[in-house]
């Protein structure tokens, strides 16, 4: 019997990128999770790479700071701590939005971050000050209208690693971890037209 299976560049780069251990704990997850709606695998970014993506976007005090897929919360944490923000995780995946509202309330900062559990596609991004996310290019370009549509210019966009295809970075860094090399995209949205 022959298996077919499809997988993106992207998601293929991702898996590549993830220690071989996780990235047999991330396939079998495929297999028993429905990803119909996700944008991208749970990758967790190194804490180096996060604080150099809230450096970029230059995050002030009470600014509001959303993230993409917040994951285990680590951005949003070191933006509530280190920069005084307001911040916002949209993630869509049960356990992972539990287990970091867990992480939030044990470190006793549920006045200054929330979490909400939906699909990126169906939050309202308008009140964003800076947007963070580690998606694929992929999944970029599925939100770029999004983005485009309802952040205000001046708005600061992050990508760790991948670009948002027809965007052109305001400014582009490289930085290495024990892991491998990564690439952090700043963009910041131009007036509206």
């Amino acid at each position: 019997m022959r298996l077919s299976v499809s997988i993106s560049l992207g998601v293929l780069a991702a898996l590549l990128a993830i220690p071989a251990p996780a990235q047999n704990v991330l396939i079998a997850q495929g297999r028993s999770r429905n990803f119909e709606r996700s944008l991208a695998p749970y990758v967790v970014s190194p804490q180096q790479i996060v604080d150099l993506m809230l450096e970029m976007a230059n995050v002030k005090p009470n600014e509001l700071v959303y993230d993409l897929g917040s994951g285990d919360g680590r951005v949003l944490i070191t933006a509530a701590q280190r920069y005084r923000a307001k911040c916002v995780g949209i993630e869509i995946e049960d356990k992972i939005a539990r287990n970091s509202e867990d992480r939030i309330a044990a470190l006793g900062l549920q006045d200054r971050i929330r979490i909400i559990h939906a699909d990126i596609r169906d939050v309202d991004l308008s009140s964003a000050d800076v947007v963070t996310m580690y998606l694929m290019t992929d999944s970029n370009e599925i939100i770029k209208p999004k983005l485009e549509q309802t952040l205000r210019p001046g708005t600061r966009v992050v990508s760790h690693e991948y670009k948002v295809p027809g965007w052109k970075p305001n400014r582009e860094e490289w930085a290495e971890t024990n892991s491998h090399g990564h690439v952090i995209y700043l963009y910041v949205m131009p007036p509206k037209k």
